[in-house]
């Protein structure tokens, strides 16, 4: 069995892990993975096995992960990522700290794990380089907080009443935002901004842009942060993308942008929106082909809840410079910072097959040169049906079932996912469409049984 040890490259990032581990006194190491869901696992093993978990021997069975390997072929490994490396702070105590690694995940013969989430990103990452750009990614991942019982089940009863940029004492989720911002700093995230959002009990911590493995891996370890702090409190914190009705949901905006020779490959300073033509073609890329992907970056039955009319979330596939009623937006700050923000995947996404499919659906776009629409500068939220089907502007998948549909009619999702994750990813998505088109649901007890 071949395996891949450290490079010299790192060498020295290896040795300076070994010298925090000493250091901090860390005796227990969470080796770290996401399922096709971006469900968090791991597997925890002592300090002293750490030349083991470097030479990515530590073995898992591979069959009792949903969707990852039959149970004749279930021996899977663990390889961890060295720069993922961190203490975890709400460990920490005298004598005694926990660390923790993110992992790809290997093959008995040392090959990347068809199935893993992570090694698909890492593909899409890979065929950007061979046309010689770097993909940067900025997530913003917005959260619910609610107030749990005594057991630490989450009730329905929301944490505060707070609007947007509402301080204290409207706002009763300041404490918990700062000491999710201590832990995710000791964790080496640089934090932008930290703020109530719009709708009662919901919040959204804002952490640096990074290349599009590192982001997933940050929106990754954010999720996980966030609800073991909330925790702490005695509270929930969900991604659920619309958790209360009539009241604004969750999203996860996408800001993305491609880099080529170390310089923005979408600013364009000569141009009427500075913009490059790299850059039209990558939104042309997004419009084609955003109705194929929508069941990636809006995974589920509640997504599209989310993705209605009057609540801010687009559900309109347009574009425009500064229209936040599009679904694509381009934020005003230009030149190294000039991206494309896609605003309709939600935080319960997986990150690593969103970005993975977002940039590839944009590549599409500047690999086959596609032209993209007039932007639209109208508030599309309050147009008529009439204007915008003379606009031609169309709608997203209105339910799971319509981007299932969609997602196996384009050529997108196969490609970018691969066979195993594509073929797992949608017949998992089709039982969860299922499950929930035949239930009988409160709201039709509550509206037929009494009447009819």
């Amino acid at each position: 069995m071949s395996k891949t040890f450290v490079s010299s490259t790192q060498t020295g990032l290896l040795e300076q892990i070994k010298e925090t581990i000493q250091q901090k006194n860390v005796e227990l190491l969470h080796l770290q993975f996401v399922d096709i869901e971006g469900i968090l696992k791991h597997v925890t093993v002592t300090a002293e096995q750490l030349d083991d978990v470097v030479e990515g021997k530590i073995m898992f069975d591979g069959s009792s992960i949903k969707g990852f390997s039959p149970i004749n072929r279930s021996d899977l490994y663990l390889l961890p990522d060295l720069n993922t490396f961190a203490v975890l702070p709400w460990t920490v105590e005298e004598g005694y700290a926990e660390a923790r690694f993110l992992c790809s995940v290997t093959n008995p013969d040392g090959t990347l794990f068809e199935g893993d989430p992570r090694n698909v990103l890492k593909k899409t990452v890979e065929r950007a380089a061979e046309k010689g750009y770097a993909i940067s990614v900025g997530p913003e991942l917005e959260f619910f907080l609610f107030k749990a019982d005594e057991n630490g089940n989450p009730t329905l009863e929301l944490h505060d009443g707070g609007g947007y940029f509402e301080p204290s004492p409207k706002d009763l989720g300041e404490r918990v935002r700062l000491e999710i911002y201590r832990a995710l700093k000791a964790m080496g995230f640089t934090i932008e901004a930290s703020h109530h959002e719009v709708a009662e009990g919901q919040h959204e911590i804002n952490f640096k842009y990074a290349d599009a493995l590192g982001a997933a891996d940050n929106a990754t370890t954010y999720k996980w942060v966030v609800k073991t702090i909330a925790s702490k409190f005695g509270l929930h914190a969900t991604f659920m993308p619309k958790p209360v009705f009539g009241i604004n949901g969750s999203g996860m905006h996408v800001n993305i942008s491609l880099f080529k020779d170390g310089e923005n490959a979408f600013f364009d300073p000569n141009d009427a929106n500075q913009l490059s033509e790299t850059a039209y073609q990558f939104i042309a890329g997004l419009l084609k082909n955003v109705k194929h992907f929508a069941a990636v970056t809006n995974p589920l039955v509640n997504s599209y809840k989310r993705l209605v009319p009057g609540y801010e979330a687009p559900c309109y596939i347009a574009w425009s410079a500064s229209n936040r009623s599009a679904l694509i937006r381009i934020p005003a700050k230009r030149g190294v910072a000039t991206r494309v923000e896609l605003r309709c995947p939600d935080p319960s996404a997986n990150p690593y097959l969103a970005y993975a499919i977002i940039a590839a659906a944009g590549l599409d776009g500047v690999e086959k040169g596609l032209t993209a629409p007039a932007p639209i500068d109208e508030d599309i939220f309050h147009m008529s049906e009439e204007r915008r089907a003379e606009l031609g502007i169309d709608n997203l998948p209105e339910n799971l079932g319509e981007a299932i549909a969609a997602l196996e009619s384009g050529d997108i999702g196969r490609a970018t996912l691969g066979e195993h994750v594509f073929n797992e990813y949608v017949a998992m998505k089709k039982d969860e469409w299922n499950s929930y088109r035949t239930a009988v649901h409160a709201w039709e007890v509550e509206r037929y049984q009494g009447k009819f």
